[in-house]
């Protein structure tokens, strides 16, 4: 297992991502599988803040042209409320998309993709790799000039297609992507035959329940997924 962590950490590396952890705040050890180990860990791309912070600059902008050419008085003052006010709003808005930003996650494991996203309300999306069936991307023009686009998966789950948006490198990353599914195949078919039966996963699983390493659901979860 480190030998293949090891070779996709290189692989990482030389696709120019800058190695296999690439976001501010790393997706939380906890939420992973012993047997798992992290291949890429990203925030979106910065691109992401496009239209929010063009909205702030934008206010900041007509709000000093305003106040420039309004003559002093009433309408002068009343133009500067009004803009400090959309300014305000605009800052709120920029705020709220950094959190937004720092609390969402694209992560390719070992075994499985994994994207999260929100604070209060969370939403989660995971796919284990051997049903991943085919990674594509998309880029606009503008999109390839700054590194951004959208990845396109599909896999044998009921969701069937899934497309997730501000991705860095969306091509790069469709490489590490194929890369760690074929790396994931060749583990799979070095293992010998009867070396982990599900009778025995389970027995791990509920081992790991009861020293509450993993929660009732997240045992369940493994437990659904070992039986499918």
């Amino acid at each position: 297992m480190t030998g293949f962590c090891l070779g996709l950490m290189q692989e990482c590396h030389a696709l120019k991502l800058g190695g296999c952890t690439l976001s501010s705040m790393p997706f939380p050890r906890r939420l992973l599988n012993d047997y798992e180990n992290i291949v890429l860990d990203l925030h979106p791309h910065w691109w992401y803040f496009g239209s929010s912070v063009s909205t702030l600059l934008g206010s900041m902008f007509v709000t000093l042209l305003l106040r420039a050419q309004m003559p002093s008085g009433f309408f002068e003052d009343a133009v500067g409320y009004l803009g400090m006010a959309s300014i305000i709003v605009s800052a709120a808005w920029v705020l709220v998309h950094l959190i937004k930003w720092r609390t969402t996650y694209f992560v390719v494991t070992s075994h499985r993709l994994i994207y999260r996203q929100g604070v209060v309300s969370r939403d989660g999306v995971e796919i284990p790799l051997e049903r991943v069936n085919n990674v594509n991307f998309s880029q606009s023009v503008v999109e390839r000039m700054i590194g951004v686009g959208d990845l396109l998966i599909e896999s044998g789950g009921q969701d069937g297609q899934q497309t997730f948006t501000d991705i860095a490198q969306p091509e790069r990353v469709q490489n590490i992507i194929h890369s760690t599914i074929q790396a994931r195949g060749g583990m799979r078919s070095e293992a010998t035959p009867g070396s982990t039966t599900i009778a025995g996963e389970l027995e791990r699983l509920e081992a790991l329940r009861d020293r509450g390493t993993i929660t009732d659901d997240e045992f369940l979860e493994q437990k659904r997924r070992l039986l499918s």
